[in-house]
C-alpha cells in the first residue's frame, strides 16, 4: 500500500505534469468504487484546470477550482503516464487527460482504488503537522501497542504498516511497546525519528523516481523490506504480525509496557 512518501512524491510529480493545465476528459472505467455518477464526475472537473494537487493522509487531492477529487490507492492501486489514444488495460480504473494531450491513470488489478468527489476532511492531524506536544498526549492516552496507535488513521494521518515499523526501530522502541508506556524522553525521540525517516524517504523516493511514476520503492527501508535479514545497525531483523499487519522489528528496541 502507497504510504506517506509514496504519496508525497506521486502528488509533487502529478503537480509538475499537470497543474496549471486543464482538464479535456475524463474516464471511469470502474465506477463502484466512486462516490457519484460518472457524468457527475465529468460535468464537474471536465475543462476545468487543475489548480492544485496534494497528498491528504494516505490519498491524493485534485483541486480543479472549488472541486476537489480524491483517490485512495488502496492496497495495489498504482498511478501510470498515459498519452492520448493509448489502450485501456483490465486493471484501468479512472482516466485524466490533460491539454497536450497527456494524462495519468489509476489502475488496480485488484479494483479497490476509490473515487471521491467533494471528500469530507477528517479531524486527526496529519503524521507531518501534528506537533511534538500533540503527539505525547496522543500516545500518552492510548493504552495499546504504539505500531496501532501510529497506523490508525483516526488518530494520526499518513502513516502505514511499513514506515510505523521503520521509525519504531530509528527511535529504538518496540512495536510491542503500550503507547502510554512510553516515557516522555523516549516519545521525543520517535517524534524525531518520525520526520527524519518520512523527511529521508520522500527524498530518496524522488530522486529514485525522477518525472516516473514507479510506484512503490521499498529500496531505502531500514528494516521493513522481505528478504532483509540484518538492520543498518548488524542486528538481525525478526518478523511477527500485530494485529494481522506483518511486523519487522529487532532485539536492539526496548519493550515499554
Amino acid at each position: 500500500m502507497a504510504e506517506l512518501p509514496d504519496l508525497a512524491v506521486f502528488a509533487a510529480t502529478l503537480s509538475r505534469k499537470f497543474v496549471g493545465k486543464t482538464l479535456s476528459y475524463l474516464e471511469v472505467k470502474h465506477e463502484k468504487k466512486l462516490n457519484v455518477s460518472a457524468g457527475e464526475l465529468q460535468s464537474a472537473l471536465e475543462e476545468k484546470k487543475l489548480d492544485k494537487v496534494e497528498r491528504y493522509g494516505k490519498t491524493l487531492r485534485l483541486h480543479f477550482g472549488d472541486q476537489v477529487l480524491q483517490l485512495h490507492l488502496m492496497l495495489r492501486g498504482d498511478l501510470f503516464d498515459v498519452v492520448k489514444g493509448e489502450e485501456y488495460v483490465k486493471s484501468s480504473i479512472i482516466r485524466l487527460m490533460f491539454s497536450g494531450d497527456r494524462g495519468f491513470e489509476v489502475r488496480d488489478f485488484q479494483k479497490q482504488a476509490s473515487m471521491t468527489l467533494g471528500p469530507a476532511d477528517l479531524k486527526s492531524p496529519d503524521a507531518m503537522e501534528i506537533s511534538q506536544e500533540e503527539f505525547a498526549a496522543l500516545l500518552g492516552k492510548k493504552h495499546v501497542k504504539v505500531k496501532e496507535v501510529l497506523m490508525d488513521q483516526k488518530l494520526i494521518r499518513g502513516i502505514g504498516n511499513a514506515y510505523s515499523d521503520d521509525m519504531l526501530w530509528h527511535a529504538r522502541i518496540s512495536p510491542f511497546s503500550v503507547a502510554s508506556a512510553i516515557p516522555a524522553k523516549a516519545v521525543k525521540v520517535l517524534y524525531s525519528s518520525m520526520h527524519e525517516v518520512l523527511d529521508q524517504a520522500i527524498a530518496d523516493i524522488g530522486k529514485a523516481s525522477g518525472d516516473e511514476f514507479k510506484g512503490e520503492l521499498r529500496d531505502f527501508m531500514l528494516v521493513h523490506r522481505n528478504g532483509l535479514e540484518k538492520s543498518p545497525s548488524g542486528a538481525e531483523i525478526k518478523y511477527e504480525k500485530i494485529d494481522g499487519r506483518g511486523t519487522y522489528f529487532t532485539d536492539e528496541q526496548q519493550l515499554f509496557k
